[in-house]
């Protein structure tokens, strides 16, 4: 799984985890140590994620309520900026033959 943030004019670090991500892992794992920094050098930033189980998970929402985020409608793919940022990474990610070829092509483009 590969996770990452756009602003304006910035970017936050990727990440690439292998395995599950639960709630839990996403609060640890992404949240406490990118998104708050990443928020926290961005005044009046809003922050926007998708309704996929972690990032609806009671352990997330209680660490997002210290920044202002934007309400996902259902079905409403087309809202997020990043999907055509992921598209585009797609598009231009040659053939992998392990996980870790994907990771230093993802991080590469």
């Amino acid at each position: 799984m590969a996770w990452g943030a756009i602003a304006y004019d910035s970017l936050s670090t990727l990440i690439v985890m292998r395995g599950t991500l639960t709630g839990q892992r996403y609060v640890d794992d992404i949240l406490r140590p990118h998104v708050g920094p990443f928020l926290n050098g961005l005044p009046g930033a809003i922050f926007q994620q998708d309704n996929a189980r972690p990032h609806t998970a009671r352990v997330a929402q209680d660490f997002l309520r210290h920044f202002q985020t934007l309400p996902w409608p259902t079905r409403s793919p087309d809202l997020s900026p990043v999907v055509h940022v992921w598209d585009q990474l797609k598009r231009q990610m040659p053939s992998c033959h392990s996980v870790h070829d994907l990771d230093l092509a993802v991080q590469d483009l």
